[in-house]
């Protein structure tokens, strides 16, 4: 039997999951998660007083991989898809709204959110799921410096922040963001190049900061697109949508906005009072979308994204040595996520864990 430890449980976990399920069907998997959530930054929540249902992270899935599409479409179950079919627009620093930047055939979303992705791949397999369950800790143990395919090749553990200790596993697939993964390795006991050498190009790879503010109003808001983003990034705010183009999301009559500050905002504004924050992006909302009501939203959410987006792509091809995420393989410890891919979308991620999981099931 073959054990498989996973740190965090993304879309890219969700969908290597997915693949080592079927791939290697006597893989004993172990998925520990440190939110009570699934889906990483493709979050949903739900406000059952309200009959709200609102993806306030990652807003929706495009339909820019066939291998993604049809795992979604065809391979899962497709009940509750929904798909916002009204157009995206744009704005500039000015807030000046113009048609034309619909470049997505799909914007696809659930009845209950964008979190069914990861829900589903997870539960169609024999997966164990840990949720608030922070790993603090990896170590490698019993390695004799041969890599994976020595028949003296070490196991991974994992420690978590109450001191309880997971595995040993025989490979280690690490999803969260790559700053995270980068504190994860400094900290590992694991002495190896590999692990220098993968930690620096962890490290290197930049992220933006997103504060989103949800905001509902009582009122239908009547508007030819779903979503708004600014071109420039020169504006406070880098997205708008419009909860209520989902099926399922918002009630009859009413509207729900999803409010992204631009990067340099939300770095600033991070930590700010948040009844501050939420009334300045009301402020903008009403301005780029025409309607001075916007500014007096009657509930609330909000979330502050310390690494939100990868802005950099993972340096693969170094002057010093061998690629680093081939190096750490070789030892049996696998990153994947969209900064893996270099693109911070969904169906990037998917990908990319769809790759991962096929890469370990062929060297397992």
């Amino acid at each position: 039997m073959t054990t498989i430890g996973i740190v965090g449980a993304g879309a890219a976990a969700a969908a290597a999951t997915h693949v080592l399920d079927a791939a290697v069907p006597d893989a004993e998997v172990t998925v520990l998660e440190k939110s009570g959530g699934l889906c990483g930054r493709a979050a949903t929540r739900r406000n059952d007083d309200r009959d709200l249902v609102y993806d306030y992270g990652a807003n929706y899935l495009k339909s820019d991989d066939d291998r993604v599409v049809e795992l979604v479409t065809e391979t899962l179950d497709d009940e509750g898809m929904v798909d916002a079919t009204e157009p995206i627009y744009t704005f500039d620093e000015s807030g000046e709204v113009s048609p034309g930047r619909d470049d997505d055939d799909h914007k696809w979303s659930y009845r209950t959110g964008l979190t069914q992705i990861a829900k589903r791949l997870f539960g169609g397999t024999d997966a164990t799921v840990h949720r608030r369950t922070r790993v603090e800790t990896i170590r490698r143990e019993g390695d004799d410096g041969g890599g994976r395919g020595d028949t003296d090749a070490g196991t991974w553990t994992l420690v978590d922040d109450e001191g309880d200790v997971w595995g040993p596993f025989d490979v280690l697939l690490v999803n969260p963001p790559a700053p995270q993964t980068a504190e994860l390795l400094a900290d590992a006991e694991w002495e190896s190049p590999a692990r220098d050498r993968l930690r620096s190009a962890t490290a290197d790879v930049d992220y933006r900061t997103v504060w989103t503010a949800v905001l509902h109003y009582s009122f239908p808001l009547e508007r030819p697109y779903y979503g708004l983003v600014n071109t420039d990034k020169e504006h406070a705010v880098g997205w708008i949508s419009r909860e209520e183009c989902k099926a399922g999301h918002v009630p009859d009559g009413e509207s729900l906005l999803v409010v992204q500050a631009g990067g340099e905002w939300s770095a600033e504004r991070y930590d700010a009072d948040p009844v501050d924050n939420l009334a300045e992006l009301a402020g903008h909302a009403a301005d780029i979308v025409g309607d001075d009501r916007l500014v007096d939203p009657d509930w609330t959410d909000h979330q502050g994204w310390r690494y939100a987006i990868p802005e950099g792509e993972l340096e693969r091809d170094p002057d010093d040595g061998e690629d680093p995420v081939d190096a750490a393989a070789r030892e049996g410890l696998y990153v994947l996520g969209d900064w893996v891919a270099g693109e911070g979308r969904v169906h990037a991620a998917l990908a990319n864990g769809l790759d991962v999981g096929e890469r370990v099931a062929r060297e397992v």
